[in-house]
């Protein structure tokens, strides 16, 4: 752990061009060792890193400086809200090289078992239902042309109707464990859906009226076209007993099937979730509410907004989350189911960024080598934790 923290402050240096003679030959002779870094588009991260980091520069090089002093939660890599855009540069420059690193150093892993190579890494895949019930696949390669909807099988787009019905036709996007998906709707608003959700939606929008969808179980992440654009419409999303009513604004909905809470993350702009009876809750920017829907109950409070969001970017992004909870992500995105041999590793906490098109042997084995587990094994199809 301690050189990827050292190289990571040497990439940041040369950003920042203040790299001495005998760094630049560390730097290199990293590079030439493992020519993988030299491949990474770290300006490209950091715009994306950036979104949703802000920007200070003494708390961010004082953060780079200093190392994860934690023993009790193993952290792999942690991104703070107060790191500028280097310190996030940092953050993926140990993301990139972390697997590589230990994979190729020579590190001893306990009881390392090898993954069945049938267990694929998630990609974009749907199944979308039109108002007659007939389905069409979409997947990478396929295309759908029918009316205004087009689809070159990564992602849906929807043009506006140029004029208005009283009756409008809707339509189901499901996205299957394993899959993603990208779909722009009528109106304009974008729409990127995780593995195992679902999303309903109107073919066309009235202006003037309400634009209402229904996302009837899973994750997704919405920006909303504004209902400026739209004399004045509001957007609305159903979930279960939850409604998110929108004026213009990104957030982000969590509301799984086999989970009892629903979670809406607000990046930008301003939602008010309403549960039943009446109660009503206003939501700011970088605020999660957390819908009990045994309890009825709802809690608001401030969160790191990238940890909630960073699966639309293409990454895992943990923050002290049991392991648990991490392998019902992981079974979602590669579509494998996990099981704890040992029950009392359920509850172990972990701290990471990793790489959703990475081979989950490598997210495994980086989270072994953190030793939150002890070893893992395939069998029959199904990922044991030990």
């Amino acid at each position: 752990m301690k050189d990827i923290f050292n190289i990571s402050k040497l990439i940041i240096k040369k950003k920042l061009k203040i790299l001495s003679e005998d760094e630049k030959s560390r730097l290199k002779l990293f590079r030439e060792e493992y020519p993988f870094s030299k491949t990474v588009d770290y300006e490209k991260i950091v715009q994306k890193i950036s979104d949703y980091a802000a920007i200070n520069k003494d708390a961010a090089w004082k953060s780079i400086l200093e190392k994860s002093n934690s023993k009790n939660i193993p952290s792999v890599i942690s991104i703070n809200r107060s790191w500028y855009k280097y310190a996030a540069a940092a953050s993926l420059v140990l993301l990139f090289s972390l697997s590589y690193f230990f994979l190729n150093k020579e590190t001893t892993v306990k009881n390392p078992v090898a993954v069945n190579p049938t267990i694929e890494i998630g990609n974009s895949k749907a199944t979308l239902t039109l108002e007659d019930g007939s389905k069409i696949a979409l997947e990478k390669g396929t295309h759908f042309v029918k009316n205004n909807v087009s689809s070159n099988g990564e992602h849906l787009i929807y043009g506006a109707s140029t004029k208005s019905t009283a009756k409008i036709a809707s339509n189901l996007l499901t996205i299957p464990r394993g899959g993603q998906f990208f779909i722009q709707l009528a109106d304009g608003t974008k729409v990127w859906l995780n593995s195992e959700s679902q999303l309903k939606f109107p073919v066309a929008f009235n202006d003037g009226e309400l634009r209402k969808v229904e996302l009837v179980y899973g994750e997704a992440y919405f920006e909303v076209s504004p209902s400026t654009a739209h004399k004045g419409s509001k957007f609305e999303v159903l979930t279960k007993k939850q409604t998110v009513q929108v004026i213009g604004t990104q957030f982000n909905i969590k509301a799984y099937n086999d989970e009892t809470n629903i979670y809406t993350t607000l990046v930008e702009g301003k939602v008010a979730v309403s549960i039943p009876p009446n109660k009503k809750q206003l939501l700011v920017p970088k605020e999660q509410s957390d819908f009990n829907l045994l309890t009825n109950s709802i809690n608001v409070s401030k969160v790191d907004v990238y940890s909630s969001v960073a699966w639309k970017e293409g990454f895992f992004s943990f923050r002290t989350m049991p392991l648990k909870e991490i392998m019902k992500v992981l079974s979602r995105w590669y579509n494998v189911d996990v099981t704890f041999a040992n029950k009392k590793l359920e509850n172990v906490k972990f701290n990471g960024v990793l790489r959703k098109d990475q081979d989950i042997k490598e997210i495994l084995t980086t989270i072994q080598t953190t030793k939150s587990i002890n070893a893992y094994e395939v069998k029959n199809g199904k990922i044991i934790i030990k």
